[in-house]
C-alpha cells in the first residue's frame, strides 16, 4: 500500500493529531465564547448531528438474523457493561499507587464504560469471517444501550463532576441524543433504498464533526495555563491500554471456546471484538455533556482517543492469526 493510499486510510488519526495540534496553537478559537461558539455548536447541533447520522447508519433491518443469539449477545453486553468496568475499576484500585497522572486514570474508567462501537468490530470480524450478524447486533443494540447505561456507569464510578444537576444531564442526553438517534431512524425506514444506492458517507461526515468536538476539547485546556500532561504518564497509559486489550480478547478467547460453551469460531471472533472494543463515536459525545464545564475534560477524554486507534491497530494485526485459527477448526470439524 503507497505512502498516500495509507494517509487516506488513516486519515481520521491523522485528524486527531492536527486537531490536537491546532488547539494547542491557536486554543482561543474553540474555547467557550470563542469564534466557534461551542456551547451552542458542539453540545447541540454537533452532538445531535453524530447521533442523527448513526440513526441513518444502523442498519436496524438486518438484526432479525442474529437476535435468537441470546447467550451470546448477553455474554458481550454483560461483559462490556459490567465485567469491563468494574475490572478495570479493581485495576485502578493498584494503579493510583502509582505516579501516574490521576485524570488519565479516571479517563480509563470512562472508556470502560463505553458502549461496543458501531464500525471497527463489525468490520473486523468481517475480515476474519466471523459471525457479521451477531457483530452487527451487539454493536448496534450495544449503542441503544449505551445512551442510557454509560451515563449511569460514569456517574456511579466518577460522580459528576460538573455543577449541571442531575435531570439537566438526562434531559440533555434525551434531547441530543436519544431524539436524533430515534429521528435518524426513522428517516432511514423511508429513505433506505436511497441511502443503500446512493451509500452518502455517513461515517464521514460524523467523523469530521468528532473531530470539531475534540479540537473545542482541548482548546479549553490549552487555553489553561496550569494544564500539564506528564509524558511518562501517557507512555505509561499506552502500555496499560494495549495491556487491557490483549487480556481481554484472552479472557474472551478462553471464555468462549471452552467446552460446553455452545459457542462456534465465528461466534467467537465476533465476542472477541464486540467484547472488548469501545466506541470514540458515542463516547467523546457523552463525555461532554456529563462532565460539560469541567476542567479536566479534555484529561479525561485522553484514554478513550488512545483507545481507538489501539483497538483498530491490535485488530488489524491479529486479522491473519485469527482467520488462520478459524481454518483450522473448520478443518479439524470436517476430518471428524
Amino acid at each position: 500500500m503507497g505512502l498516500l493510499a495509507r494517509l487516506r486510510k488513516e486519515w481520521f488519526i491523522i485528524g486527531i493529531v492536527l486537531v490536537i495540534l491546532s488547539a494547542k496553537l491557536q486554543p482561543s478559537v474553540g474555547v467557550k465564547g470563542g469564534p466557534l461558539r461551542p456551547e451552542i455548536t458542539v453540545a447541540y447541533v454537533a452532538v445531535s448531528l453524530i447521533f442523527f447520522n448513526s440513526g441513518l447508519s444502523l442498519k436496524t433491518e438486518e438484526l432479525t438474523s442474529a437476535l435468537l443469539h441470546v447467550r451470546l449477545h448477553l455474554f458481550v453486553q454483560s461483559f462490556t457493561l459490567v465485567f469491563f468496568p468494574l475490572a478495570v475499576w479493581t485495576l485502578l484500585r493498584v494503579l493510583e499507587l502509582t505516579t501516574i497522572d490521576q485524570w488519565l486514570l479516571r479517563g480509563l474508567q470512562t472508556v470502560s464504560c463505553m458502549p461496543p462501537p458501531v464500525s471497527s468490530a463489525v468490520i473486523l470480524t468481517k475480515a476474519v469471517g466471523g459471525n457479521e450478524a451477531a457483530a452487527i447486533f451487539n454493536s448496534a443494540f450495544g449503542s441503544f444501550l449505551g445512551i442510557v447505561v454509560t451515563p449511569v456507569l460514569l456517574l456511579l464510578f466518577l460522580g459528576s463532576s460538573s455543577s449541571v444537576p442531575f435531570s439537566s444531564i438526562f434531559s440533555q442526553l434525551f434531547m441530543t441524543v436519544v431524539v436524533p438517534l430515534v429521528l435518524g431512524q426513522v428517516c432511514r425506514r423511508f429513505l433506505r433504498e436511497l441511502l443503500e444506492r446512493r451509500k452518502p458517507p455517513l461515517g464521514a461526515v460524523s467523523s469530521c464533526v468528532l473531530l470539531m468536538i475534540i479540537y473545542t476539547t482541548f482548546c479549553d485546556t490549552f487555553s489553561n495555563p496550569s494544564m500539564e500532561l506528564d509524558p511518562s504518564s501517557l507512555l505509561l497509559l499506552v502500555l496499560i491500554i494495549f495491556s487491557i486489550q490483549i487480556s481481554f480478547m484472552l479472557l474472551t478467547f478462553a471464555f468462549s471456546t471452552r467446552s460446553g460453551s455452545g459457542f462456534s469460531p465465528a461466534d467467537t471472533v465476533a465476542i472477541m471484538f464486540c467484547s472488548t472494543h469501545k466506541s470514540l463515536t458515542l463516547g467523546i459525545p457523552m463525555l461532554k455533556i456529563v462532565f460539560e464545564g469541567y476542567e479536566h475534560l479534555s484529561l479525561i477524554s485522553v484514554p478513550l482517543l488512545i483507545y481507538h486507534p489501539a483497538q483498530i491497530l491490535l485488530g488489524s494485526v491479529l486479522v491473519p492469526s485469527i482467520r488462520g485459527w478459524m481454518t483450522s477448526r473448520h478443518k479439524s470439524v470436517l476430518l471428524r
